[in-house]
Formats: C-alpha cells, structure tokens, sequence
C-alpha cells in the first residue's frame, strides 16, 4: 500500500526481484490515482490498484477488505499509505508499516516536521505492526538517523528515506520468516 512517490514501494519490490528478498509483491494498491508510486509500478510491472477515498468511509473500507482478500496476501505492507486502516483490517490482516521516526516519538503525518520542532538531536525510522490506533502498534524495528545542523524538513527526510528503504526490506524479511515458521 502506498500513496505518495513509491521510494520505499520500489525498494521493495526491486528487492523481491534481485533475490535479496524471498517474497512475491502480489499487487500494490494506492489511494491517490495520480501518484508517482503508480509509474514505479508500471515500470516495474506490478500490478497497480487504485482505490480512492470515497465520502462513504465504510463502503471504502469495505472495498478494500474485498481487494485484499482477493489477493489473500501472507502480509500487507504499509509503505507510506497516508490512511488510517479500520480495526476489523488491521485484525484480519498481519499489516506492518515504515514510519519516519523513533516510535513512540512523533506519531501521526508530520512526524520529521514535529522532531524538528522539538529540537531533537535524534530521529530515525520504526517499522511497526499496525494496530487500531495511529503509529501505535508493536515496532518490530528501528533505526536511528542523526539530526544535522542546518537540516530542514525535506533534507532530513531524504536521509531517513535512505535509512527507511534498507529498513523495510530486512524487516519483511524478518517477519515473513516469522510467519512462515508459525505457518509450520
């Protein structure tokens, strides 16, 4: 799941193909039509699902209940999906997410934005599971990355993006390992 311009989709899914990460990306589903993760996929032949917000709330989270258990994934995977998931969803479904800071510091959007402000000297990036809750779920991994002097928001973005991307991929690597061994 993804809606913005796919960095961490792609490190993914470019990670399933060079073989360094044991998985299948099955399909990836976005919010936002015109986003750039949409392009990333199409060049890296991905199979691309767009499912916009509809005013209706529940019949959107119905729907992509439905998307999901069509594609009966082993895990979903937040990679920068601007969207709160329903409590019956994140239940049913084992969904992990990356988030660009050292959780439980900065929840919610802003998170390198409000590090900033707090004049943090640290930040970093959580991969968590996802609970009912906003960025509260269980983290699973992080990773520190240093604030810098001078930094803006979009400068120490970029560098957390590049700690982020590494991140994910070991992480779904973890946990699928996990649930593997579970499945057994």
């Amino acid at each position: 799941m993804a809606s913005g311009n796919g960095s961490l989709a792609k490190a993914v899914i470019e990670a399933t193909h060079s073989g360094e990460l044991s998985a299948h990306v099955l399909a990836v589903l976005t919010d936002q039509p015109d986003a750039e993760v949409v392009s990333k996929c199409a060049a890296l032949a991905i199979p691309i699902i767009t499912h916009p917000l509809e005013q209706d709330r529940e019949a959107w989270n119905e729907e992509l209940f439905f998307i999901t258990e069509s594609l009966n994934p082993m895990l979903v995977v937040s990679a920068g999906f601007m969207r709160i998931l329903s409590p019956d969803y994140v239940s049913t479904y084992k969904v992990i997410n990356s988030h660009p800071s050292l959780l439980p510091k900065f929840p919610g959007a802003h998170a390198v934005r409000d590090a900033l402000d707090a004049k943090e000297s640290i930040t970093g990036t959580s991969i968590h599971w996802v609970d009912a809750g906003m960025d509260t779920g269980e983290v699973i991994t992080s990773c520190e990355v240093p604030i810098l002097e001078g930094d803006s928001e979009e400068l120490l973005h970029e560098r957390i993006k590049i700690v982020e991307r590494g991140l994910i991929v070991a992480t779904i690597s973890q946990v699928l390992d996990l649930l593997e061994t579970a499945d057994e």
